[in-house]
């Protein structure tokens, strides 16, 4: 460490005639005697100073003068310490400095009582901590008279989502209730009069992919402005030695509300991948992803009073912990559960399969939305004990997306990505137009492959790229218009100059020479 250049801690000024010789502290840490002193003079926990800690005594010429301490505003009303005579000035010893311990790495994170709030040790770089402005909560007050009745969510998550209008009618009771129990609870606490509880109503969503269920759950967070975390089941194990452990949901949630505990407890935590945790069938192995999950996240989606590590996702001895009750957190559960129409079919067949009456096999093997018709009991033969189920009791499924859906996707919400790509070309002065057959050939396409919304834009990207690489190259171009063959590729877009006098159609290997 001698042949490297030495820095003060608290200021981060080099060793030099500016801060004169630092002083050692522990290994690889060095304070100046600058702000030694400073540190020493905010303290104001010794003799001589009065409770603000701005005035020393010094005597000159048979008076008592008060002077002010380095560093104190000059002019500010300052208070005459009650004189203590069996104190000691420690300031009249030479050459005696002290710091303040709470400064010190590592010094605060050991839990010594007085020293100060535990910062996050694993800030991100560049991220400004949110400072709360005096006078102001660090978190929106919810009221009843804020919360926005379900129809007027509904409203708002019409702008965002395309069709499920009865998954967001579910959502938007479901959201509305738990708020109205969060703000019940609290006047519990003060006044009990009825002695009604209101119990918790986490919700279960079933879709297949792309639907939209974390887009949902993601909008709904934003339009409460409440803390939103989402993590992925497959990542969980019983005890965490393999993954995440099962509380580790509970840290994401509070490093989401900026550690602020009585924040935390009002959001929203999502689990995705649910169906994931299914029992596996016709095997005797202990499975430590799967059973053994769905028991330990019981007393989580109950309400449960939980120490997790603030500021990082394991726990261990240099973190520091605090208790999150996640009784008012509301935990929404999704996933795709592919085969479970096999199970709902199996049981809607059942009734009858010989004589007149009898059901045909195939009767329902062209009903996109059979995951509507899902209940408890079909969750239970999928591989998801009773008991989860139990604590999950709004079930609710998401419609599978048509044709028609595809397009109003493309350009109803608004985040439509049709509006994305125009407002690119529009740096360029570029006109970006779809034709009404060019929408219905994308939206064919994402319909056969099976992806749902997510593959509209990888549909969209590849007929683009041609068109986002040339465009740059050439100022005239005014208008771009998508058509039918282009998006089939049996021919290209129609562009046109900006004078409008020439229509110019281009194939894509024209555009690629």
């Amino acid at each position: 460490m001698s042949d490297q250049k030495k820095f003060c801690y608290m200021c981060h000024r080099p060793e030099g005639e500016e801060t004169g010789k630092l002083i050692q502290i522990a290994p690889e840490l060095f304070v100046c005697p600058g702000c030694m002193q400073k540190t020493f003079d905010a303290m104001g926990l010794f003799a001589g100073a009065n409770k603000s800690g701005t005035t020393n005594s010094t005597k000159t010429s048979g008076e008592t003068k008060e002077k002010p301490l380095e560093g104190s505003v000059e002019g500010a009303e300052t208070e005459e310490a009650p004189k203590n005579n069996n104190a000691f000035d420690f300031s009249k010893i030479p050459g005696l400095q002290f710091i303040n311990l709470s400064d010190l790495p590592n010094f605060a994170s050991m839990g010594f009582p007085g020293f100060g709030q535990v910062n996050n040790p694993k800030k991100k770089k560049g991220k400004k901590a949110k400072e709360a402005k005096e006078g102001e909560e660090s978190f929106p007050v919810i009221d009843i008279t804020n919360i926005p009745p379900p129809h007027e969510i509904k409203a708002l998550l019409d702008e965002h989502v395309v069709g499920q209008e009865h998954a967001k009618k579910v959502m938007s009771v479901a959201v509305y209730n738990h708020y109205k129990r969060v703000i019940d609870r609290e006047n519990m606490l003060e006044s009990n009069e009825d002695g009604v509880e209101i119990e918790k109503s986490n919700m279960l969503m079933i879709g297949p992919t792309g639907s939209g269920k974390t887009y949902m759950v993601k909008t709904i967070a934003r339009l409460l402005d409440v803390p939103l975390a989402i993590t992925d089941a497959t990542s969980l194990t019983e005890a965490g030695y393999i993954g995440d452990d099962i509380e580790s949901v509970v840290s994401k949630l509070l490093a989401a509300a900026d550690n602020d505990v009585e924040k935390a407890e009002r959001g929203i935590i999502f689990i995705d991948e649910i169906d994931k945790l299914a029992k596996k069938r016709n095997t005797n192995q202990r499975d430590v992803s799967g059973e053994s999950v769905q028991q330990g996240m019981l007393k989580l989606l109950e309400g449960a009073e939980v120490e997790v590590p603030v500021g990082a996702s394991s726990k261990n001895a240099m973190v520091p912990m605090t208790i999150v009750d996640t009784s008012n957190i509301l935990f929404i559960c999704g996933g795709a559960f592919p085969d479970l129409e096999d199970v709902i079919k199996e049981r809607l067949n059942k009734s009858s399969s010989m004589g007149f009456v009898a059901d045909l096999k195939d009767k329902y093997d062209k009903d996109d939305n059979i995951l509507g018709k899902v209940i408890p009991e079909d969750l239970r033969k999928f591989g998801m004990i009773p008991e989860f189920i139990g604590r999950l009791p709004v079930i609710f499924a998401l419609e599978k997306l048509t044709e028609d859906m595809f397009v109003r996707i493309l350009t109803e919400p608004k985040n439509a990505i049709v509006k994305q790509y125009k407002k690119l070309l529009m740096f360029d002065e570029v006109d970006l137009q779809f034709e009404e057959d060019a929408l219905l050939a994308i939206a064919k396409a994402a319909r056969e492959r099976e992806l749902g919304a997510r593959a509209l834009r990888s549909i969209i990207e590849e007929f683009m790229l041609d068109i986002m690489y040339e465009i740059p190259k050439d100022d005239n171009i005014g208008t771009v218009i998508i058509t039918k063959d282009y998006v089939e590729k049996k021919g290209g877009p129609r562009i046109i100059p900006r004078d409008g006098t020439v229509a110019i159609p281009q194939k894509r290997s024209e555009m690629r020479s």
